[in-house]
């Protein structure tokens, strides 16, 4: 099983989400991540899933420059593979794992190489032959429902219909916007929300990070996922 970990923008929970499916997924899965950027700042977003998940972890490109990929590669005249090749290579790990986590960067259309190519172009490209779910990691303050409803869109254009919403970093306590947003999101996408990760879930050491991850999935409607 493939699954695409997007986001409705940069930083709003997609490696800590990725690293709660990978949990839950369990033995034999590999979270990837087609192209890190900000590489020469010591941050990595697969050495953060396989810290708190203990998954395997692969990463296909990185690049200095905290920028969108296909600018990085730009900036510093880098080739980089285009997404068929990433395509490829995932293809080749599903044979050998039960569950391949790919982790984007940015938001659905920010480009992973210099010839346009984003992710959804990959999950267009694995569908053709492969059971692809698709996460749209979102957050639940105002501007949210827009957001999430154009990422949702963009990807119901090319035929991939989203698994689910995962709500990347719940406050304990929530302001106005945030309490609407919870019936909000699934009311004017179609889509449920499948998990709530809580903020700061990312900073907990490993060992409660797994032992609370599946209750994070499991409150928002496991069945999904």
């Amino acid at each position: 099983m493939i699954t695409i970990v997007t986001g409705t923008d940069t930083g709003v929970g997609k490696t800590v989400a990725t690293a709660a499916l990978a949990v839950a997924a369990g033995p034999s899965t590999i979270a990837v991540k087609p192209a890190q950027t900000g590489a020469a700042t010591g941050d990595s977003d697969a050495a953060a899933v396989r810290r708190l998940a203990g998954c395997a972890v692969a990463e296909f490109v990185r690049l200095d420059d905290p920028l969108a990929p296909d600018t990085a590669a730009r900036l510093r005249g880098i080739d980089i593979p285009p997404v068929a090749e990433h395509a490829t290579r995932i293809r080749d790990l599903a044979r050998t794992h039960r569950t391949v986590l790919v982790e984007g960067a940015g938001g659905l259309l920010v480009r992973l190489d210099t010839e346009g190519g984003t992710l959804l172009d990959l999950a267009a490209d694995l569908v053709r032959d492969q059971p692809v779910a698709v996460h749209v990691v979102t957050r639940l303050g105002l501007g949210t429902l827009n957001h999430t409803e154009l990422t949702v869109a963009a990807l119901r254009s090319r035929g991939l219909e989203p698994a689910g919403l995962v709500l990347g970093a719940v406050p304990e306590v929530l302001d106005q916007a945030e309490e609407h947003n919870l019936a909000e999101l699934p009311r004017v996408t179609g889509v449920p929300v499948v998990a709530a990760l809580p903020a700061g879930a990312g900073a907990l050491a490993p060992q409660r990070f797994r032992e609370q991850a599946r209750s994070w999935l499991r409150t928002a409607g496991p069945r999904r996922l």
